[in-house]
């Protein structure tokens, strides 16, 4: 009953800050959403086989929410019997802005029911050769606890309370044999850093926001190990950056 109490006045004080802006119902609804992730199984449920699937048990946000807070419109726009899909498609692109050949490429698909509310999220199987299914899953059981920063509208994870997990990290040699070579390498020390670049299928993007269209991926690898141990880009808008040893088990 007290956490429930304390999520109430969260939100009543968040809806207060929000409604003193011109149109911004729709960050009360990521709000609440957010909210929601305090009492995940209840909420949410996820699924990794080929891809990696989390459904929403009682959907808040609107497809136009999603294009408010990305500032982008999908690649695609796909009408279903039972509502839509937005379809979000990455290329990889070489130095100069081209497309690479033969095509490397990853979507993320945001699949809305009759009502036009988000019901399942869904990452492509290429997408989990950078964010293995276990430690995606991991990051989104975290963001209930995770520290809001309004001012750069993120979601900050403190991995010290979080439940660790005995799950292996792919290999650089596997990570790359599914990406190719990367436009850079940065040496770091013991470690070092692989920088892709993707481009977002994107139309109508809102001015202001063309750079967003722009995924950049930067990969960090063991040196001793090859392992893939962080991960950090930005898809759509949406920034994801994940450590991965953070959530990991101490080895024997």
């Amino acid at each position: 009953m007290k956490n429930r109490a304390g999520r109430l006045l969260r939100l009543i004080l968040v809806f207060s800050l929000l409604m003193s802006m011109t149109g911004c119902f729709y960050w009360v609804r990521a709000y609440q959403t957010y909210l929601q992730m305090d009492e995940f199984d209840e909420n949410f449920s996820i699924h990794a086989d080929k891809n990696f699937r989390v459904d929403f048990k009682d959907p808040i946000l609107y497809s136009d929410d999603f294009v408010k807070l990305a500032k982008l419109r999908p690649s695609r726009e796909i009408v279903t019997a039972d509502g839509k899909i937005f379809r979000y498609i990455f290329r990889k692109i070489d130095t100069n802005g081209h497309v690479i050949k033969p095509e490397v490429s990853f979507y993320i698909d945001l699949i809305f029911n009759k009502d036009d509310r988000i019901s399942r999220w869904i990452f492509s199987p290429l997408f989990l050769q950078i964010a293995p299914p276990a430690f995606l899953e991991m990051s989104f059981r975290s963001l209930g606890s995770a520290d809001i920063n309004t001012e750069d509208k993120q979601l900050k994870v403190d991995t010290s309370k979080v439940k660790k997990i005995a799950a292996p990290l792919p290999l650089k040699q596997t990570v790359v044999t599914h990406l190719g070579e990367p436009l850079s390498i940065e040496d770091r020390g013991d470690q070092e850093i692989y920088l892709y670049h993707f481009q977002l299928e994107a139309h109508d993007i809102e001015e202001g926001y063309e750079d967003r269209a722009l995924s950049e991926l930067k990969l960090t690898f063991d040196k001793k190990t090859h392992e893939l141990i962080k991960m950090a880009g930005r898809f759509a808008g949406l920034k994801i950056s994940i450590n991965y040893r953070k959530y990991q088990k101490n080895k024997a």
